[in-house]
């Protein structure tokens, strides 16, 4: 998907609030300083979606094209799996990948699946904070 009839919300300057669940959920490996975190926001305004992200998402860092994976995925089902989201619901969940490169200012989030309608959110500006919200529909 294309983000241009999908703005992107502007960012707090605080630390995001993950709950204790998630963190305990998350290895201590990758709970550091150098990932990213990406709110995302699924507006289901047809009928009932569903949704799941792929191991193969990325970041994708416009200037040297390093592709930091994804680390984890909170509220929401890694393919196969799907999760529904019911007509007119709201579904919020997070993605926690690896660290951009710090010569990085602008990157894309991209979901490389092997068919079609994998999510791209296209030309997303770097924070000091790399604390992301992102509307996906």
């Amino acid at each position: 998907m294309d983000n241009k009839n999908f703005p992107i919300r502007p960012l707090p300057k605080a630390k995001p609030e993950v709950g204790t669940s998630v963190l305990e959920s998350i290895g201590p490996h990758t709970l550091e300083e150098g990932c990213v975190y990406v709110h995302c926001r699924c507006a289901n305004r047809g009928d009932d979606l569903l949704v799941r992200i792929w191991k193969t998402t990325y970041l994708v860092d416009h200037h040297s094209g390093a592709k930091p994976q994804l680390l984890h995925a909170d509220n929401i089902t890694l393919a196969p799996q799907w999760l529904l989201v019911p007509k007119g619901a709201t579904h919020h969940f997070l993605l926690v990948f690896g660290g951009l490169p710090k010569t990085c200012t602008r990157f894309d989030l991209i979901e490389e699946i092997p068919q079609p309608g994998g999510f791209e959110i296209r030309n997303i500006g770097r924070n000091e904070t790399d604390v992301y919200h992102i509307d996906i529909l």
